[in-house]
């Protein structure tokens, strides 16, 4: 297998974590509410000083750490479109040994309004269709997620065409508060844990 065979300055410690932003590749999506992650996770790679550049399993990686001695985070956004999410991170986890439990996935979420944020641990997939693949392909749930508010459609629009949209105007000036909460709400899941985290961003709100 490709990961058996990585080269010795490519191997991670056991204080790596891998945080993936989900997303659908291209221009089209780029400023869609379905890729918050994407747009999440590029605030983490400000912060580490990291460069995305092509990965052997189908994604684009940065690496680095927010501070000097702390734990190395590995980003990753998959080149492939959201439904077939599980394969590049099933990749990116035994490439470099991560466990799922120090997997970390930053996601749009219907269910949460667009002014919060929701951390958890296992469970279902709500019909996200790229949890739902990431779980699949990882053989458990059990990865932490990072879910990033976007709301529910106004009146009958329909879900699947209101993520694929850009964020309205409202939306757009509380954005980067937004994805600078989804930054820090992964940092605090390496840092301080699951139940910390939560009692830290469970109820708070883009000011």
């Amino acid at each position: 297998m490709f990961w058996q065979k990585r080269r010795k300055e490519d191997r991670v410690s056991d204080d790596s974590w891998l945080i993936v932003g989900l997303g659908n590749p291209g221009a089209k999506y780029e400023a869609t509410r379905h890729n918050v992650g994407q747009m999440a996770l590029d605030v983490l790679a400000d912060r580490i000083g990291g460069r995305f550049s092509p990965h052997r399993t189908g994604s684009r990686v940065a690496e680095g750490r927010v501070r000097p001695g702390g734990p190395k985070l590995v980003l990753a956004k998959s080149n492939g479109y959201m439904n077939t999410s599980g394969g590049p991170v099933s990749g990116l986890a035994k490439y470099y040994g991560v466990p799922a439990d120090r997997i970390i996935v930053i996601h749009d979420e219907l269910d949460v309004p667009f002014d919060s944020i929701k951390l958890k641990q296992g469970g279902g997939h709500g019909g996200h269709n790229g949890l739902r693949d990431i779980a699949k392909a990882l053989g458990t749930p059990e990865f932490l997620r990072v879910r990033v508010g976007v709301g529910r459609p106004p009146g009958q629009q329909d879900a699947a065409d209101f993520v694929l949209r850009p964020f309205g105007s409202n939306e757009r000036q509380a954005l980067p508060v937004l994805l600078e909460d989804a930054a820090d709400a992964a940092e605090a899941l390496v840092d301080e844990g699951l139940l910390t985290a939560q009692q830290r961003f469970h109820g708070r709100a883009v000011k």
